[in-house]
C-alpha cells in the first residue's frame, strides 16, 4: 500500500489525471456553444499544475513507490516548461481548431494525458517507469496526429508515426531487457553501481546500444529521424506545435535518466554513440532543410539539426554538459512554440500558411507578424543577442570542455549552413512582393496576439537575461 508521502510526491501528476478525466466527462455533457469554457478550463488546469510543481518541490530529491518515481530539481524544471509550453499550445490552437471544425474535447484531454506521460518520464527512477511514461506520451501523440479524420495526409502521418514509434519502443524495451539481464535490477539508482561490477559487460553494452536507438528516435536525431518531416507536415498544425515542443523536453529527460542516472558508469561508451548521432543530425537536418519549400517540413528538418546541438551537451557527460543540454531543450521548446504559433496565427479557414511562398510580402500586409517571425527565425539560427545564440554557445562550450573540439567545429560550421534557410524565410517576408489576391494577417483573437507577442519577445529578453535561467539549470545538477 502506498503511504501518504508517496501520494503527496505524485500530487501534480495525480491532479492532472483527475482533471483530465473531469474534462473528458464535462465535454461529453457540454453543448458545442459552451466549448470555449472547456478551452479556458484546460489552460487553467495546466497553470494550477505549474503552481503545484513549484510549490510542492522538496529542497532535496525524494522518491516514491520504492524509488520508481523521483522528484528532484531536474524533473521540476522539465515539468514547469512542459506545462508552460502546452498552455501556450492550447492558446494558439483554439482559432485554428474552430476554423477547421476540430474544436473537440479530445484535443485537450489527449494533450493533457500526453503531458502526464512527460511528467512520469522525466521523474522515472526505474526502467518500468521510463517505459510507462514513454508509452503514455506516444500513444496520446499517435491519436492527436490523426485528429483530423477526414484528412488522408493526417491518417498517413499517424500510421507512419505509429509503425516507426512501435519499432523504436520495441528496440528500447529489448535494450532494457538486456540491461536487466546483465545487472539483475530495474532501478536506475542500483543500475548506476551495478554497471561497473556486472560479470557480463558485453551484454550490458549490447543493451545500451538499443537504448540509445530508442532515445535517438524520441529526440528525432538522425538516422532515426524518418518520422519527423511527414508527421510535422501531415498533422494539423495545432498538433504539430505540441509534438515539436514539449516532447523534446521529455526526450532530454529520458536521455538523462537512462544514460546519466542509470548508465553513467558507461559514459565512455555512449559518449561516442551520441557524438555520431549529433554529427549525422547536424548534417542531415541542415542540408535537407535548404531544399524545402514547405514551412512545416523546413521546421521539421530544423528540429533534427537542433537535436544535434542538444546532443553536444549530453556528450559532455558531466554537470556542465547536462545543464547546457537542459538549457538548450528549454530554449528550443520556446522557439518552436513561437515559430508554429506564428504559423497558426496567420492561418485561417481554407488557408494553412504552410508554404514558404505564403509569407511573400508579409511585411507589407502585417508588419508585426513579419517582425515576430523574423525574431523567431533569427533565434533559431542562433543570431546574437537572441536566446538561441546563447543556447548554442553553451552546448558548443560543453563539447569543447569534453575534449571534443572537432565536434564543436562541426556544430559551428553547420550553424552557418543553417543561417541560409532561416534567412530565406526573412527574405521572402521582407523583400518579395505579396501574391495578388491573397490576404494574410494575424488572427483577430486578442489572446493569441498578446500571448504570441509575449512568447516571441521573451526570446529577445532572455537573450539579454539568460543568466538566471541557466543558473537554475546548473543548480539542479550541481546542487
Amino acid at each position: 500500500m502506498p503511504n501518504i508521502n508517496d501520494i503527496l510526491i505524485l500530487l501534480p501528476e495525480l491532479y492532472l489525471v483527475v482533471a483530465a478525466c473531469l474534462l473528458l466527462l464535462l465535454d461529453a455533457f457540454m453543448k458545442p456553444e459552451q466549448r470555449p469554457m472547456l478551452h479556458w478550463l484546460s489552460v487553467a488546469v495546466l497553470l494550477v499544475a505549474i503552481y503545484l510543481v513549484i510549490a510542492g518541490q522538496p529542497p532535496q530529491a525524494v522518491t516514491a513507490f520504492n524509488g520508481m518515481f523521483v522528484r528532484d530539481g531536474v524533473a521540476e524544471v522539465l515539468k514547469v516548461f512542459a506545462l508552460l509550453t502546452t498552455a501556450l499550445v492550447f492558446i494558439y490552437a483554439k482559432p485554428y481548431l474552430v476554423d477547421r471544425k476540430l474544436f473537440l474535447g479530445e484535443f485537450y484531454t489527449l494533450t493533457i494525458f500526453a503531458v502526464i506521460g512527460i511528467m512520469l518520464l522525466v521523474s522515472a527512477g526505474n526502467l518500468l517507469t521510463v517505459y510507462l511514461g514513454l508509452e503514455l506520451l506516444t500513444l496520446s501523440s499517435y491519436a492527436l496526429v490523426a485528429l483530423n479524420r477526414d484528412s488522408r495526409l493526417s491518417s498517413e502521418a499517424a500510421i507512419k508515426y505509429f509503425v516507426l514509434g512501435a519499432l523504436a519502443s520495441g528496440m528500447l524495451l529489448y535494450g532494457m531487457s538486456m540491461v536487466y539481464g546483465a545487472t539483475g535490477t530495474l532501478s536506475l539508482a542500483n543500475l548506476h553501481g551495478a554497471a561497473l561490477h556486472t560479470g557480463m559487460p558485453q551484454l550490458l553494452i549490447f543493451g545500451l546500444i538499443f537504448m540509445v536507438v530508442g532515445i535517438g528516435f524520441k529526440l528525432g536525431a538522425a538516422p532515426f529521424h524518418m518520422w519527423i518531416p511527414d508527421v510535422y507536415q501531415g498533422s494539423p498544425t495545432a498538433v504539430t506545435i505540441f509534438i515539436g515542443s514539449a516532447p523534446k523536453l521529455a526526450a532530454f529527460g529520458m536521455a538523462y535518466r537512462l544514460l546519466a542516472s542509470g548508465l553513467g558508469d558507461l559514459s565512455q561508451h555512449w559518449q561516442l554513440m551520441l557524438a555520431v548521432l549529433a554529427v549525422l543530425s547536424l548534417a542531415i537536418g541542415n542540408l535537407v532543410a535548404i531544399v524545402q519549400s514547405n514551412l512545416k517540413r523546413l521546421l521539421a528538418y530544423s528540429t533534427i539539426s537542433h537535436m544535434g546541438y542538444l546532443l553536444l551537451g549530453l556528450v559532455n557527460a558531466g554537470p556542465e554538459g547536462y545543464a547546457a543540454a537542459l538549457f538548450y531543450a528549454i530554449s528550443y521548446a520556446l522557439m518552436s512554440t513561437a515559430a508554429f504559433g506564428v504559423i497558426l496565427a496567420l492561418a485561417r479557414a481554407g488557408f494553412e500558411c504552410e508554404e514558404i511562398d505564403d509569407l511573400k510580402g508579409l511585411n507589407q500586409r502585417s508588419p508585426w507578424a513579419a517582425f515576430l517571425m523574423m525574431l523567431v527565425m533569427f533565434s533559431l539560427a542562433g543570431v546574437p543577442p537572441l536566446f538561441g545564440f546563447f543556447a548554442k554557445l553553451l552546448v558548443l562550450q560543453a563539447a569543447i570542455h569534453a575534449g571534443m573540439m572537432w565536434l564543436a567545429i562541426v556544430g559551428a560550421v553547420f550553424a552557418i549552413v543553417g543561417l541560409y534557410y532561416y534567412l530565406r524565410v526573412v527574405k521572402v517576408m521582407y523583400f518579395d512582393k505579396p501574391v495578388e489576391g491573397t490576404e494574410i494577417r494575424l488572427q483577430s483573437d486578442a489572446s493569441v496576439r498578446v500571448v504570441l507577442s509575449l512568447n516571441v519577445l521573451a526570446l529577445l529578453v532572455l537573450g539579454f537575461g539568460w543568466g538566471p535561467l541557466f543558473g537554475w539549470c546548473q543548480r539542479v545538477f550541481v546542487g
